[in-house]
């Protein structure tokens, strides 16, 4: 049974967590530019020296804030391939595991935040592009199992990964996230997974 953290170090930490959730709370209601350091000190009930304290600016915050978003993004292990289950089966299953981080309310209000700050910082926004391709290498593994073992005519699993995911953000971010459309009802998502998967096994299989 791991040890725990003395009083101290719980209020610091709890202080820590207050000062995130105000952030992300003041960034998804004021956008990146409007948001300040005083901002977020008065929604967490905490002095701008203790916000000072934890992060030292708004960057090194916000940056948190996006490494918390990518850390959680795929809601789950990665599905391995298996050789003894039908590949529309799995795809169908990576696709539904996707499917669910894009309906997730929290994350989309805040890809929508990170995505407008990035537009006035390119440094920010190749982060964001390299963290949400880390968080999809997932797919790209099992698509590569599968040529692998003769199961999918791919020569590039990287651009293969990038259609499938393409087809399902074309439906299911991108409109959410530009056009404020709201998420897929399920019966949408069923619909955008299963013709995503036929269009990808009927050019690669």
């Amino acid at each position: 049974m791991p040890l725990q953290p003395n009083p101290p170090q719980r209020l610091t930490e709890r202080k820590r967590c207050a000062i995130i959730e105000a952030a992300i709370d003041e960034f998804r209601t004021a956008g990146y530019e409007a948001t300040s350091m005083d901002r977020i000190a008065a929604r967490a009930g905490a002095s701008k020296r203790t916000v000072y304290n934890h992060f030292p600016g708004k960057e090194a915050l916000f940056a948190e804030i996006l490494h918390q978003l990518w850390s959680t993004a795929v809601g789950g292990e990665a599905l391995a391939y298996r050789a003894e289950r039908p590949l529309r089966d799995q795809l169908l299953e990576l696709v539904a595991q996707k499917l669910r981080l894009l309906n997730d309310e929290a994350f989309v209000s805040l890809a929508r935040v990170a995505i407008a700050a990035g537009i006035h910082s390119p440094e920010r926004a190749r982060d964001m592009v390299a963290r949400m391709s880390e968080r999809e290498e997932g797919l790209t593994t099992w698509i590569r199992a599968a040529a692998v073992a003769g199961r999918l005519k791919v020569q590039d699993p990287l651009f293969a990964s990038h259609q499938l995911q393409g087809l399902i953000k074309g439906f299911a971010f991108w409109p959410q996230i530009t056009l404020a459309l709201p998420p897929l009802d399920p019966a949408e998502q069923k619909q955008v997974a299963e013709s995503a998967v036929d269009m990808f096994l009927a050019y690669y299989t």
